[in-house]
């Protein structure tokens, strides 16, 4: 009698779990439509984030491995961070202390912005920014080995680096997202 009770009591407490679980909801096939839609939207998303990136590059190579009459007077290698950005901003006109910090700062959004698009692991903060420094330094130390009345210059390093940040906070992270959903 003690063992009838014993399941009896068992059996209850099976039937109250059951029924205070809620009924679990049977999954949806997805459809092939919508994953053929997602791969063309993220194929779209991609080769124009690609094209960008190349055009990024042109416009790249266009401004700093060509010799700028601006900056021909500060043409000397800078190994000191600060130091150009202070010869900037001693300069009589703000105009080109805006223009050599300012697009210093707006050539790095772009990369921000498209890295993380192209290279699903060069997201977050980290990644982009040593991405970002990898390949601006290459392209100062580019700069100044092959470009008369060029140098490299360590300012232009952390302020294209600075910009892509901006890029990557502003508007990269949530593309990087929206193409590679995890």
């Amino acid at each position: 009698m003690a063992r009838a009770a014993s399941r009896s009591r068992i059996g209850v407490r099976r039937r109250r779990t059951r029924k205070s679980a809620p009924a679990a909801e049977p999954e949806r096939p997805k459809s092939r439509s919508a994953d053929t839609l997602r791969f063309l939207a993220r194929l779209v998303a991609m080769l124009c984030a690609f094209t960008l990136m190349v055009a990024f590059a042109v416009v790249l190579a266009k401004l700093t491995l060509e010799p700028s009459p601006a900056s021909e007077s500060l043409t000397h290698t800078n190994m000191r961070p600060g130091r150009s950005i202070r010869a900037y901003l001693d300069q009589p006109e703000l105009r080109d202390a805006v223009r050599q910090i300012g697009g210093n700062l707006l050539l790095g959004i772009p990369f921000g912005v498209l890295a993380p698009v192209l290279a699903p692991k060069a997201r977050g903060p980290l990644r982009v920014l040593l991405l970002t420094a990898t390949v601006m330094l290459l392209v100062e130390f580019a700069q100044g080995a092959l470009v008369t009345g060029r140098a490299f210059d360590i300012d232009d390093v952390i302020l294209n680096t600075t910009g892509a940040l901006i890029g990557y906070l502003l508007l990269g992270r949530r593309l990087g997202r929206a193409v590679h959903a995890r």
